[in-house]
């Protein structure tokens, strides 16, 4: 993706976010960026390839984010569940935006099938687990990487839009840090077990 994309996907990032998906239109994202009216659809020329463009972005700086993670080191469960932790509030603080405009892409997706395509950029999390609990002995590392994703991704809706919202400290604050990575720990037991 080239810079000038990259600057009208955070825009577009913006717009579904404050917005929602009804909202998102090239005239909303030329605003939103600032550029001259016809700007977006010059480089997605229809609403489809404006919302996979949206996803594509994403997925970037989501990755770039998780790829912090060591996956490939013996596994330290606490060491783990606060890294994992740290991305969590991450996405509930800094990057709230792109989280609401993460759902907001999967939601569409599972009411046009011709977007459907776009779901598959939660692959790479999943991939990431399952190589991370293959390494710790885990007996089913596909399946265990699949429910630990489950887990992080139900955690963190319900954080941020859920009951658990209501409820929870603050995101950004050490008390929310400390309860993200009990949850987390308590994750990595149950897919693990005990040794863990």
């Amino acid at each position: 993706m080239t810079e000038r994309m990259a600057a009208l996907a955070d825009a577009a990032i913006h717009v579904v976010a404050t917005k929602g998906m009804r909202g998102l239109t090239h005239r909303a994202v030329d605003g939103q960026a600032g550029v001259p009216l016809g700007s977006t659809s010059a480089y997605f020329r229809t609403r489809k390839a404006l919302v996979e463009g949206v996803v594509r972005r994403l997925a970037d700086l989501d990755n770039a984010e998780v790829e912090e993670l060591d996956t490939t080191a013996p596994l330290d469960p606490d060491l783990l569940a606060e890294g994992i932790a740290h991305v969590l509030d991450q996405w509930m603080t800094t990057g709230r935006e792109r989280t609401l405009a993460r759902y907001a892409c999967l939601l569409e997706a599972t009411h046009h099938p011709e977007l459907r395509g776009i779901l598959a950029h939660g692959e790479r999390p999943r991939v990431r687990a399952q190589t991370m609990l293959a390494a710790a002995g885990a007996e089913d590392p596909e399946r265990q990487g699949r429910e630990l994703v489950a887990f992080v991704d139900g955690l963190l809706f319900d954080r941020l839009v859920g009951s658990g919202a209501l409820g929870a400290p603050t995101p950004g604050t050490p008390e929310s840090r400390a309860e993200l990575v009990q949850a987390v720990r308590a994750a990595l037991r149950g897919v693990l077990g005990p040794r863990s």
